[in-house]
């Protein structure tokens, strides 16, 4: 077993961000969404989604995009139920606690769940809309 350390950088990010897709992309529950429903750029992806992580945890304002509106798009090729977020959100905390530790890496996880919550809720209201 490795060494957990501090979440405090860029580089720490995108040690996790990478991590976390290597177990997302052959996982049998949410594996789909990255291998099968849609064609990811995985050099453009990567950067994008830590861009998001470093702007979520230490304020860098270097993402720009909108992650509800690309969810809620995916949603419409491929239904986003509550077991996706959930196994989203264990996956992306059991790689936290695979790596990190401390106020950041908690951090993380407080806003991976608040991020995976209000996704479903806007998936479930756009689905209740059509």
């Amino acid at each position: 077993m490795q060494q957990k350390k501090t979440l405090a950088t860029e580089a720490d990010v995108a040690l996790l961000v990478e991590a976390f897709y290597t177990k997302a992309k052959p996982d049998p529950v949410i594996g789909h969404f990255f291998t099968e429903v849609k064609q990811i750029d995985w050099a453009h992806h990567i950067p994008v989604i830590v861009s998001f992580w470093d702007s979520m945890l230490f304020g860098s304002r270097s993402y720009r995009g909108n992650p509800m509106e690309k969810h809620m798009a995916l949603d419409t090729l491929s239904r986003i139920e509550p077991a996706h977020f959930a196994r989203w959100l264990s996956l992306w905390k059991e790689t936290v606690d695979e790596y990190f530790e401390g106020d950041k890496a908690e951090e993380s996880k407080r806003r991976a769940e608040g991020i995976a919550g209000l996704m479903q809720v806007k998936v479930q209201a756009q689905r209740g809309s059509v």
